[in-house]
């Protein structure tokens, strides 16, 4: 009984959002990350007909993301991120074949996309900082990174890298 009313509070206190897809939030140290409604999602799959429920891309994302909290939410601070729509680069063409249908064909024409909403709230639960962003990255094939080299997720974790050095200063040197 307890933790219903805890829930129904940490609902109030932070919106529909998040209790619409409770089973995709996962909070750990200084971020909170939530995936609102991944099978609407605009691309997460891991081949044409795939399901994005059955992928561990959305677990990289998040895991990537409580990652750089670490260095970039100040110390008391917590950054909750609702991720809204990924649209994950490349996609799949069918048309080649049967044996390419989870093939991920990365081109210049299939860039990332990722829609969020944040919010960076203070140890007294004040708001410091919010908003919604639209994030894309039309020069993604342009970056030379050999920070993700064989991850299958290397460009959408690169578009996020650039959003959160951009939204927030670096906290934590390492």
């Amino acid at each position: 009984m307890k933790t219903r009313h805890l829930w129904l509070l940490s609902v109030a206190a932070f919106g529909p959002a998040l209790a619409a897809s409770a089973a995709e939030t996962r909070v750990v140290g200084r971020a909170e990350i939530v995936f609102f409604e991944p099978e609407k999602f605009t691309d997460v799959r891991d081949s044409y007909m795939g399901e994005a429920t059955r992928t561990t891309y959305l677990e990289q994302i998040r895991d990537h993301v409580l990652e750089q909290a670490k260095y970039y939410v100040p110390e008391g601070h917590k950054l909750l991120v609702t991720f809204t729509d990924i649209d994950m680069a490349g996609d799949f063409e069918p048309w080649h074949g049967a044996r390419w249908t989870d093939v991920r064909i990365v081109k210049d024409i299939y860039p990332p996309r990722i829609n969020l909403t944040f919010r960076l709230v203070d140890a007294e639960g004040r708001v410091v900082k919010e908003g919604k962003r639209e994030l894309r990255d039309l020069a993604f094939l342009m970056k030379i990174s050999l920070n993700f080299r064989d991850d299958s997720v290397r460009h959408e974790k690169a578009l996020l890298d650039d959003w959160i050095r951009s939204e927030f200063p670096r906290v934590r040197k390492d």
